[in-house]
Formats: structure tokens, sequence, C-alpha cells
């Protein structure tokens, strides 16, 4: 069994015994503690060194695309609602 199996083996594991909100709780937790420990300007600091990674590999043309991409499943997705919200109306009117 190679490391990434056993990985996943006792992620699952801890899934199934403590439920899938186990990992946000405790996702939540590490964060609150880092920044207690580091400060804000910490998750500053690596956001813009992350940025900066993506800047590089994929250029600055790719944050316009994945913004572009972003508004149009937003666009979407207000839009189902609208219509969702209407068919509710009408439906209630019968």
């Amino acid at each position: 069994m190679s490391v990434r199996e056993a990985g996943k083996k006792g992620g699952d594991t801890v899934r199934d015994r403590y439920g899938s909100g186990f990992y946000e709780e405790i996702g939540r937790k590490g964060g609150k503690a880092t920044r207690d420990r580091h400060g804000v300007e910490f998750y500053e600091s690596i956001g813009q060194k992350g940025g900066k990674i993506v800047k590089e590999k994929y250029g600055p043309d790719f944050y316009e695309e994945i913004g572009h991409k972003g508004g149009q499943k937003v666009k979407k997705l207000i839009a189902e609602a609208k219509k969702r919200i209407a068919e509710e109306a009408r439906e209630r009117k019968r």
C-alpha cells in the first residue's frame, strides 16, 4: 500500500467515524490558531505569494479569464434562481 493510499484510507475512516463536517471544524480551528499565532498579515503575505506564482505560471490574462468565467457562472445562477422563484410563485397561485 502506498503512502497516498494509506492516507486516503485513514481519511475515509475519519470521515465515516466523525462525518464530513469534522474536517470543516478542524480546518476552522486550525485557521483561527494560525491567525492568532501569526496575525492577519500572514494570510495576506501567503495570498500575495500564491498570486504571484499563479501570475508567473499562467500570465496576467489568466485572472481576466477566470474572472469572466466566474461572472458568467454567477449570472447563470441568478437567472436560475429567478426562474425557480417565478415558477414557485405560479404554483402558489394555482
